[in-house]
């Protein structure tokens, strides 16, 4: 069963579960049973081999990777301080105030998707802290939390992996051959990014046209206006400050944490790295970590100076964010375990010899790769474990720096990651679209897929024409071309 199709089995059985019974704790534990059988009976390791691999190569390995244990930090350190932003009454003051300036139900959709085009530098950032400051502002004004977790979602992944100062420029920087400038490389590809590019025009198309279709529609239609329950009480001392200040110190920490991180600060021999160097170097892990602690540690006295809050009560705090984050751990590291149950049964190089194998469609490879890259990030729930499989591999199948197809086809691969972790329920961003949003797991992921697979599938078309006219530009337009098609179509034929 190794390096075969059946690597895959366990990531789709735990999906199909998922989506058919509406449970991902059960579906997402099935899937690596399941995993650690094929690999016991591939290994003839016995019953002991199957327990051991699934609890100590398994859940155990995952706990106790340093990346994925500073990636909890920062999940669990965000959740504190959506508390305190809460019990400060900031949280509170900002609905309020948008309230009174923010108008429409339009208006809160476009100020959600602007501030997460803002906060470009990493995607589990940017999930939470949208969803933390517009939840009490689309709620106010009837939007379904499911559209809210569609709109944290679509500004996460497919924002960071078109802005060069990110946490993915870095990753993907860091997937490049020896010898090759992979911060160039990545430049290169912003352009031909169509599944970026055209999930973020999906996103205002829908707002500006007031469209929905799918599972979604059926939502947004039962959303009533939810009194938030961030009411500011009658003795509350906070003001919008105490929500935009902490979340600024936020973000210039996380900024600082990273680029630290990226060897930034350091100045041996005298050399010294820019920002962009800082960031290419970085390691997302420990300067989240770092730069949530330190912005926790400034938020709290920040809150006592302006007495809105006391040490005793930001202490409290402390349990109460970790309680709220322990629905998205717990199914963050099961995530991760089925993930190492697919890369111990191979699925890379099953993978990698199918596009190894489609060299003779040279034109159409693009497309190909980013249907393949798609169906890799969906069954795994990883866009940055397809990117290390595909990236080394369309840079060997085209070793021509000038050919064109070269370029189109790594950002196809990113593109198509980047769709299949947007696909996936058992993608982390999804999981942290859900928790941002307070929304429900499987309504998020159901109500999100055909808005994905819509785009998707205008990518797909346009990757076939990109691999013939070698530029970005025709193939835009006609993507956005489509998309307005598809919305004005489903606007017309609404009930």
């Amino acid at each position: 069963m190794i390096g075969t199709f059946w690597a895959l089995i366990p990531a789709i059985l735990a999906i199909a579960l998922a989506l058919i019974f509406k449970e991902v704790y059960s579906s997402l534990f099935a899937g690596i049973l399941i995993g650690g059988i094929f690999y016991a009976v591939s290994t003839a390791s016995g019953f002991t081999g199957f327990l051991t691999h699934i609890f100590n190569d398994g859940l155990v390995a995952q706990l106790s990777d340093s990346y994925n244990a500073g990636i909890l930090i920062f999940l669990v350190v965000l959740g504190i301080m959506v508390v305190l932003m809460n019990k400060a009454g900031g949280s509170a003051a900002f609905g309020e105030w948008a309230k009174k300036h923010i108008k429409t139900k339009a208006g809160a959709q476009i100020a959600t998707i602007i501030l997460g085009i803002l906060i470009f530098i990493d995607d589990y950032f940017n999930c939470l802290t949208v969803g933390s400051v517009m939840r009490p502002v689309t709620d106010k004004h009837g939007l379904s939390r499911e559209k809210l977790a569609y709109l944290i979602d679509s500004t996460a992944a497919p924002i960071c992996i078109i802005a060069p100062v990110s946490s993915w420029a870095a990753a993907v920087a860091g997937f490049a051959g020896e010898g090759e400038n992979g911060f160039t490389l990545f430049c290169k590809a912003i352009p031909f990014n169509f599944y970026a590019i055209l999930t973020i025009v999906m996103m205002f198309t829908l707002v500006l046209m007031k469209v929905e279709f799918g599972t979604m529609s059926k939502f947004e239609k039962a959303a009533q206006i939810i009194n938030s329950d961030e009411a500011v009480p009658a003795d509350s001392k906070g003001k919008v400050i105490d929500l935009v200040v902490p979340i600024l110190i936020l973000i210039i920490s996380c900024v600082i944490g990273m680029l630290y991180s990226g060897g930034f600060f350091s100045s041996e021999s005298g050399a010294y790295f820019n920002i962009i160097e800082g960031f290419s170097n970085s390691d997302a892990s420990v300067g989240l970590a770092l730069g949530s602690f330190g912005a926790l540690i400034i938020t709290v006295f920040f809150y006592m100076l302006r007495k809105v809050l006391s040490f005793s009560a930001a202490m409290g705090c402390i349990p109460e964010g970790f309680k709220a984050m322990v629905p998205a751990i717990l199914i963050l590291v099961l995530a991760w375990t089925l993930k190492g149950m697919t890369d111990s049964l191979g699925a890379k190089e099953y993978v990698a010899g199918l596009v190894t194998n489609a060299q003779g469609l040279k034109s159409f490879l693009p497309a190909i790769i980013f249907v393949i890259a798609c169906g890799l990030a969906f069954a795994t729930g990883t866009s940055w474990g397809t990117f290390g499989i595909l990236i080394p591999i369309c840079i060997a199948a085209f070793p021509n720096v000038a050919d064109p197809i070269r370029i189109i086809s790594i950002s196809a691969c990113m593109a198509g990651a980047v769709c299949g972790d947007h696909c996936s329920p058992i993608s982390d961003t999804t999981i942290m679209s859900s928790a941002g949003a307070q929304c429900n797991h499987v309504n998020h992921v159901s109500t999100q897929l055909p808005y994905a697979l819509s785009t998707a599938i205008i990518s797909f078309i346009c990757y076939i024409v990109a691999g013939f006219v070698h530029n970005a530009v025709i193939p835009l337009i006609l993507g956005a071309a489509l998309i307005c098609v598809m919305c004005w179509f489903f606007k017309k034929n609404e009930n």
